[in-house]
């Protein structure tokens, strides 16, 4: 009989050490789960702010900007504008190397 009391003690302590190990392990994944969606809304967040960063860095207006400022270009005209002809390469001419 005293072994069966061991044995049923024994079973009962696993039994509570087991419900606290997979207790501990619930919350830990918990708060690691907490965790990951705190990153995933800050990385969610820094994705928005580098969208609208190269959204202004690819502006038309902000290009331009640049280009006449800084590099000081300046738009093309048609006195300035040199035109060529040649002679215009058949379908058959282009298939043999690109070469007329």
């Amino acid at each position: 009989m005293t072994r069966l009391v061991l044995a049923l003690a024994f079973i009962l302590l696993l039994s509570a050490i087991s419900l606290v190990t997979a207790r501990y392990q619930s919350r830990e994944l918990f708060v690691q789960t907490d965790r990951l969606r705190a990153q995933a809304r800050e990385l969610d967040t820094d994705w928005r702010r580098l969208q609208l960063e190269r959204a202004e860095l690819t502006r038309n207006a902000r290009i331009d900007d640049i280009g006449r400022n800084e590099l000081g270009l300046v738009q093309g005209q048609l006195s300035r504008t040199l035109f060529l002809q040649g002679e215009r390469l058949s379908s058959v001419e282009l298939g043999q190397g690109g070469q007329p």
